[in-house]
């Protein structure tokens, strides 16, 4: 595992030509987004590298990372999009499209279990034991340790090979066609979260 570390924004000269997913987690005060501030994002493209952008309060112009985050040749992968999706509209001003979330790909075909967690996917469905320790540690810090970055790195180092795992189970279930339905709805659902209707349900009667 190699992990490139920034500050505010990417290099540059950072190229991503050529590829066509990316995965991508965030980090936050909190799970308030309008309150607790996005403090980290972080990428892979699934190939053992990790790229982590932190950002300082109020730094959010990052017109290289956006850049990436709005091209639509590029298919968004998160576990739990919604919250990911809503942080970086919130702070970030970017709508992302098309996305992937292997939160909801796991819900709709591993019906036997309500474990869809990503520790648990991991275990399952690769093989692989990941730490969970750092998940509640202080991300506003302004240096972090060199467990948080860890922690951050695996969070979206095997979210490719997931994706791969679930694509399978969904159209051996017939549903991938349903989730893909869902993906799309994400953006519009982070929206709805951002505006005050993050529990109240407007498609009850």
């Amino acid at each position: 595992m190699t992990i490139y570390f920034y500050q505010n924004d990417l290099p540059d000269d950072f190229s991503y030509e050529g590829k066509t997913s990316v995965a991508i987690d965030c980090e936050a005060m909190g799970l308030r987004h309008l309150s607790d501030r996005l403090c980290l994002l972080q990428f892979s493209f699934g190939d053992g590298e990790a790229y982590l952008v932190q950002f300082q309060p109020g730094c959010y112009e990052a017109p290289n990372l956006k850049k990436m985050l709005e091209d639509e040749g590029v298919t968004k992968i998160f576990h739990f999009a919604r919250f990911d999706l809503a942080a970086i509209e919130c702070y970030l001003n970017v709508i992302c499209y098309p996305v992937y979330c292997t939160k909801i790909a796991s819900k709709l075909v591993r019906t036997y279990t309500d474990r869809h967690g990503l520790k648990d996917l991991c275990r399952e469905l690769l093989g692989v034991d990941i730490s969970k320790n750092q998940q509640t540690s202080d991300w506003g810090a302004q240096v972090l340790s060199e467990d948080q970055k860890k922690y951050a790195a695996s969070d979206v180092l095997y979210l490719h090979k997931l994706r791969e795992k679930l694509d399978a189970m969904l159209v051996r279930e017939h549903r991938d066609d349903l989730a893909e339905s869902c993906f799309s709805f994400l953006p519009t659902r982070a929206t709805l979260d951002l505006m005050g209707w993050d529990e109240r349900d407007i498609f009850q009667h």
